[in-house]
């Protein structure tokens, strides 16, 4: 298998100062690509290793060009409140609530797309996204890193798998999800976000989640 991750650019200001969303999420894509090499042995694609600048549309672009088996696209989410906190995890599709609504929005921000355009979305979903497949691995990976981080840290908000137009899931060609790892706006997920250990337990349920998916998916791959 060959899961591709992303990272968003710039990214959200975290809650501390000099804490930014897109060194975060650098870091997270790193370990998680370290893990699933090691426990899958299957090869990972990240769209950068470096702190530079890729379009949305970029990114799903490299993972179709490199045949990707999934596309995993990392992220820590953000709200004007900073009492918000939690993980949720996306598939592409018309948004179920505003608030899912809203994270599309900040989330779509960098595209020269407009995002009232729905009818090419549609149109895009029905020619290309596996939106069954991408359920199921949403599913594994979100249950997964629900129950393994509830495990360890208190206060874990289960905010669930949800739908909503993501630009940068927009056209692949695999099994696609967008993961909101934590809110780096709020004080307790900015500062578990900042430390190893946190950031290595993500990884480690994500890690879990996709091999569970792999495992009921295509058993001998493993």
């Amino acid at each position: 298998m060959t899961p591709a991750t992303a990272a968003r650019i710039p990214g959200a200001p975290g809650y501390i100062k000099g804490v930014w969303e897109k060194d975060i999420v650098l870091k997270l894509a790193t370990t998680l690509a370290e893990k699933l090499r090691s426990r899958l042995n299957c090869e990972v694609l990240l769209t950068r290793t470096t702190d530079r600048k890729l379009t949305l549309e970029e990114r799903t672009a490299i993972a179709n060009t490199q045949r990707a088996d999934l596309f995993i696209s990392m992220h820590c989410n953000a709200a004007k409140s900073k009492k918000l906190s939690g993980i949720e995890t996306y598939i592409l599709n018309l948004a179920t609530d505003e608030q899912a609504i809203a994270v599309a929005a900040r989330e779509n921000a960098t595209s020269k797309k407009n995002i009232s355009d729905l009818a090419y979305i549609l149109n895009d979903l029905m020619k290309h996204a596996k939106i069954e497949e991408s359920t199921r691995l949403a599913n594994d990976v979100h249950k997964a890193m629900i129950t393994g981080m509830k495990k360890k840290y208190g206060k874990i908000r289960d905010l669930g798998v949800k739908q909503a137009p993501f630009y940068v899931l927009l056209g692949a060609r695999m099994p696609a999800i967008l993961i909101e790892s934590s809110f780096i706006s709020n004080k307790t997920e900015c500062k578990r976000l900042m430390t190893d250990a946190y950031r290595n337990d993500i990884c480690k349920t994500i890690a879990d989640g996709i091999e569970k998916y792999i495992n009921a998916t295509n058993p001998q791959h493993i």
